[in-house]
């Protein structure tokens, strides 16, 4: 009750929060929109909220009332955030009569004077100045908060009213402190052609502030916000549509980014990451590759998997930007970890890659047997790479070398394709316990 009494007797409280909206984005973001009742005088009032996140950014607050039955006009609005803390109970009681109790039971009476971290200084009528160690106190009490500070971030406005009575207004602000991520797991079958994908996201909350029973929106996407946006006081920063049943989010465009919305009301507590079914686990269609980048690692082989964002595929939602963890069940049963990557956002009927480690069974030794430098511009080389299978079936290794200037193969042991202006594309067949050797010849013009 203490922020009533500094408020002043003008001051109305708000009743709890209902109609309580929380919007989620990526970049640290958060939108909350709320609706409170207030029994306002006729007049000139005051109206107070005290329990607001500690990170808001006090310039994005818009309040407005949802009737015109009380005619409620807003003249000022004010951010209260000096928050109460013993250090800040100490310098606003500095010249204040305080007593202080000895951990011996004894009792000193004066005014305090000063203060550090391990001393307080009390001027006393009787024995002048006393000088106590903080540590051999054990009560220091005042007779009431000092004037100005609070317990929690206030919003307070000075407001007008035409006439008394009930007024339901709409409160919303920005805030620091929340965040959002996805992440999916992969279950991968016994011949590595289809996998089970569920989806899960993690909405953190750390802005100094709870939100019961509210309606959770995500936004996917990457809004822009100025450059110049009043940063937080330093102080509060160290304080498609698819649901197949209730516990998956609904999906649906919104201006240039996509909205997931929850279609049930969830409380998050500050300092609390809570996690919630995106959408039901759905078995989808996927194909493993091998892939050779010499550039990126010249012994070893790629384990990529893909697979397409695709309705007919059992997809084909926005999939939110988050870390796709694969595993796979051994002869027994026992799932284990195979490798993860990161996806980013994902519009329906786009293919994604998944990068998932390296394959031990497939070593690669790639060698220039032959570089000759026909002129200061032209430059031919000739490339060996070898590839051993160590497994029990046949595989496909893609390779591919970048090349640079206007290039070309003047000869190759393999069908090759250009990918791009600077990449040469093969496929090459390797046996079962067997290898294959991928041999060309490149010119290079600067």
């Amino acid at each position: 009750m203490i922020p009533l009494l500094l408020l002043g007797p003008l001051a109305t409280v708000a009743s709890p929060a209902r109609d309580l909206h929380l919007t989620v984005y990526n970049n640290n973001l958060a939108l909350v929109r709320e609706i409170r009742s207030y029994e306002v005088p006729q007049g000139a009032s005051q109206l107070a909220i005290d329990n607001v996140a500690a990170q808001i950014d006090p310039t994005s607050v818009h309040l407005r009332e949802l009737s015109t039955g009380t005619g409620l006009v807003v003249l000022e609005q004010n951010y209260q955030y000096d928050l109460a803390s013993p250090d800040r109970i100490l310098e606003r009681a500095l010249n204040q009569p305080v007593t202080a109790l000895s951990a011996d039971g004894g009792t000193l009476e004066g005014t305090l004077l000063a203060f550090t971290h391990d001393q307080i200084v009390l001027q006393r009528e009787d024995t002048g100045l006393s000088l106590l160690r903080r540590d051999k106190v054990g009560d220091l009490r005042l007779a009431a908060l000092p004037q100005g500070l609070i317990t929690r971030p206030t919003l307070l406005w000075q407001v007008q009213a035409r006439h008394a009575g009930h007024c339901d207004v709409e409160l919303s602000y920005l805030s620091q402190g929340l965040n959002w991520h996805a992440e999916y797991v992969a279950t991968i079958n016994a011949d590595d052609s289809r996998a089970e994908l569920a989806a899960w996201v993690s909405v953190d909350n750390h802005c100094g502030a709870d939100f019961e029973n509210a309606k959770l929106h995500l936004i996917a996407g990457d809004v822009h916000r100025a450059a110049n946006s009043p940063p937080v006081p330093k102080m509060m920063a160290e304080y498609a549509a698819r649901a197949a049943n209730d516990t998956g989010f609904q999906e649906e465009a919104l201006f240039d980014y996509h909205l997931y919305s929850l279609p049930r009301p969830t409380t998050l507590h500050d300092r609390e990451t809570k996690q919630l079914a995106l959408f039901p686990a759905t078995e989808i269609p996927v194909d493993k590759r091998y892939e050779y980048e010499p550039w990126s690692n010249a012994k070893q082989v790629k384990v990529v998997v893909e697979f397409t964002n695709a309705q007919k595929a059992g997809l084909g939602i926005p999939l939110p930007a988050g870390t796709v963890r694969a595993y796979k069940r051994d002869r027994g049963g026992g799932q284990h970890f195979v490798g993860e990557d990161r996806i980013a956002h994902t519009p329906k009927e786009e293919r994604i890659r998944l990068n998932l480690g390296f394959a031990f069974d497939i070593p690669v030794e790639r060698t220039v047997i032959d570089r000759d430098r026909i002129s200061t511009e032209v430059q031919e080389e000739s490339i060996r790479v070898e590839i051993r299978n160590h497994k029990e079936s046949a595989v496909t290794v893609t390779v591919r070398d970048r090349l640079w200037g206007q290039w070309k193969i003047l000869q190759s042991s393999h069908p090759h394709k250009r990918v791009d202006a600077n990449t040469a594309e093969w496929q090459v067949e390797v046996p079962a316990n067997g290898q294959a050797d991928l041999t060309y010849t490149t010119r290079m013009r600067r």
